[in-house]
């Protein structure tokens, strides 16, 4: 039996790394178009469990699935196209709340359990330069809502209401206390 993270993301990957037992990295060949016409929490769950299934595993095998997205007024901001497509989001947090959004599935052979965990955070007022200086870093271009709580933009955010973690990528614990009900009823 291996423990399988089914993402690219090196920041999920590094988070996987606090867990005391080995996982093994499989890229996900799973199609991440959202369905607008659904609740957002919903849809990112729903992709969660395409990833999860979009990867080679035996029955034994326990695969964890995850997917983040930005979301502000209903609006769903995954990773800007460009740099324009950036500053359009990142003035769109500026001086707001928003919710952060990872959908995680954790998948055996038939059986699986998704959930969608969801974070608020509030972002003080940004000024212009400072949301092009980010840009130009290159920070905010492979992330959900063009930035990084865990790197630059930490400067922004004026606190945070939820699991941090779940910012960054991956809801620790809340997957740690499913992956570990998985694994006992594995033995």
């Amino acid at each position: 039996m291996e423990i399988i993270l089914a993402s690219q993301s090196p920041r999920r990957r590094e988070l996987m790394g606090f867990f005391p037992f080995p996982v093994t990295v499989r890229v996900s060949r799973a199609d991440e178009i959202m369905d607008d016409t659904q609740l957002p929490e919903n849809e990112v769950a729903r992709i969660s469990r395409n990833k999860a299934c979009a990867v080679d595993r035996t029955p034994e095998d326990i695969v964890i699935g995850a997917d983040t997205i930005v979301v502000c007024d209903g609006v769903i901001l995954g990773k800007p196209k460009n740099e324009e497509d950036a500053y359009r989001m990142l003035s769109m947090l500026s001086g707001r709340a928003h919710q952060v959004m990872t959908g995680v599935t954790v998948l055996q052979g038939e059986k699986y359990v998704s959930f969608t965990e969801i974070t608020d955070v509030y972002f003080r007022k940004l000024e212009e330069k400072e949301i092009y200086n980010y840009i130009r870093s290159g920070d905010p271009m492979d992330k959900a809502g063009a930035y990084g709580i865990q790197s630059g933009a930490s400067v922004f955010v004026e606190k945070i209401t939820g699991d941090y973690y779940n910012v960054v990528g991956l809801p620790v614990c809340h997957l740690y206390t499913v992956l570990r009900e998985f694994m006992e009823e594995a033995q």
